[in-house]
């Protein structure tokens, strides 16, 4: 087996940072790959992976298919073709789920069993785990979609148990999906493991677990305040006195109205879940 080369990041359990301006995936992991990959061993699945990122840096759908599809013929264990093929193939939730796992466990093939414990902690540091972690994100969501909310539950957290730095965000989608389900001691535990993290998604979370558990108080409002601080957009939109983009932006920008959008599109549900928020949002903010 090749021997995995890691990519030294600084790790910082308790937060993180977030990707909040556009960045070219491909030629930074491609480039990564050329620096610290082993160069001196061109396996199938490397020559594979190299396709994917020259699929990644093309616009046109037709050729990035193509290339997805000879990526697989060189390497069936290539985890990001698959992940492709359900992101521009797939005609419906299932077939997107069903094409989302069969990348899930190319990557557990390409990566062995003996990864997913001895590489804990520092997981995404090696480049050749990130295709299985984006296949399983992105199985993650078809689950919740499609309505496995336990099985979407038991993959974020284990996304989480792999890598506690949680470079891909897993953490902004699992907090309000664990309060929508009512799931408020696990929330508060996640919230505990990233309690440094001082975006405004994680400051809103904050003041609805509060209100959730003691409802209007001085605690509840000024976490409200706090959040409220960080991004003045996102009570409009909540609200709906601001209407939702058809389609989301290809990236935020901490305390403007796509931050804003980004938040409503993953913590409506965990809003409407929770009895009397709007009209305690409402009085807080008029």
């Amino acid at each position: 087996m090749t021997k995995r080369k890691k990519v030294k990041v600084k790790k910082k359990k308790s937060s993180k940072t977030k990707n909040t301006e556009p960045m070219d995936l491909a030629s930074f992991e491609g480039l990564l790959s050329d620096m610290f990959g082993d160069s001196d061993e061109e396996t199938p699945l490397r020559k594979a992976q190299d396709i994917m990122y020259d699929a990644w840096e093309i616009s046109d759908p037709k050729r990035r298919i193509a290339l997805a599809r000879r990526a697989l013929e060189i390497s069936p264990d290539c985890a990001d073709a698959y992940a492709l093929f359900a992101e521009e193939t797939a005609s419906s939730l299932t077939e997107a789920l069903n094409l989302y796992r069969q990348g899930v466990e190319a990557g557990e093939r390409a990566l062995g069993k003996d990864a997913f414990e001895e590489d804990v902690d520092h997981f995404w540091s090696i480049l050749e785990t990130r295709p299985y972690m984006r296949a399983r994100a992105g199985l993650a969501e078809c689950c919740w979609a499609s309505g496995r909310h336990e099985e979407a539950i038991q993959h974020y957290k284990d996304m989480l148990r792999l890598n506690p730095n949680d470079n891909q965000g897993i953490r902004d989608l699992l907090m309000p999906r664990l309060i929508e389900m009512g799931r408020d001691e696990e929330a508060e535990v996640l919230f505990k493991e990233y309690q440094d993290d001082g975006m405004a998604s994680w400051i809103y979370s904050r003041a609805l677990l509060d209100f959730r558990k003691i409802g209007d108080s001085e605690i509840s409002r000024n976490s409200l305040k706090a959040a409220v601080k960080k991004n003045n957009h996102i009570p409009a939109y909540l609200l709906g006195r601001k209407k939702m983009p058809q389609s989301l932006p290809d990236y935020y920008s901490p305390g403007a109205e796509t931050e804003a959008v980004f938040y409503v599109k993953e913590n409506l549900k965990a809003w409407e879940a929770t009895p009397r928020a709007f009209e305690w949002l409402l009085d807080q903010t008029k």
